[in-house]
C-alpha cells in the first residue's frame, strides 16, 4: 500500500507536509527490505539538513542504513518512541513508525520528489 497523500525519494523515504512542516519516515519497501528493525538513530532538534543530505541512521538485522532528509530544513522534532520500540517502524510505517519532523527551509523542493504513482513505478 502506498499512501497517496505522501511524497517519496528514490531512496525510499516518505514525507507528508502539514503547513510548513514535513514528518519523514522510511516507506513500506524499505522496512520490508531492512527486515526487523534493531535501532534508529534520531538527528538532533535543531540540525540542518540539505534535500538528499543524511539526516539519521537506522540498524536493522540485515544492514545498517541512511535516512536521507527528502527536502532541506531544520529538524523540529524527533519520534522518541521508535527509540523505545524500533518495531513500530516495521509494523506502522506511515503512522507511528515516522522518524523526525522538519520544518521546511525551501517547499519548492517537494516538486523534485515522487509522486505516488512515480514511486509505484520505481519499484
Amino acid at each position: 500500500m502506498i499512501p497517496e497523500n505522501l511524497k517519496y525519494t528514490k531512496e525510499h523515504e516518505w514525507i507528508r507536509v502539514e503547513g510548513d512542516v514535513g514528518v519523514v519516515g522510511i516507506t513500506d519497501h524499505a522496512q520490508e527490505a531492512l527486515g526487523d528493525v534493531v535501532f534508529v538513530e534520531l538527528p538532533s532538534p535543531g540540525k540542518k539538513v540539505a534535500q538528499g543530505e543524511e539526516a539519521c541512521s537506522i540498524e536493522s538485522s540485515k544492514a545498517a542504513s541512511s535516512i536521507y532528509a527528502p527536502a532541506g530544513g531544520t529538524v523540529k522534532d524527533v519520534n522518541e518512541d521508535v527509540t523505545a520500540d524500533p518495531s513500530l517502524v516495521n509494523s506502522d510505517p506511515y503512522g507511528k513508525g515516522w522518524i523526525y519532523t522538519l520544518e521546511l527551509s525551501d517547499p519548492a523542493e517537494l516538486g523534485n520528489l515522487l509522486t505516488p504513482e512515480q514511486y509505484k513505478e520505481l519499484l
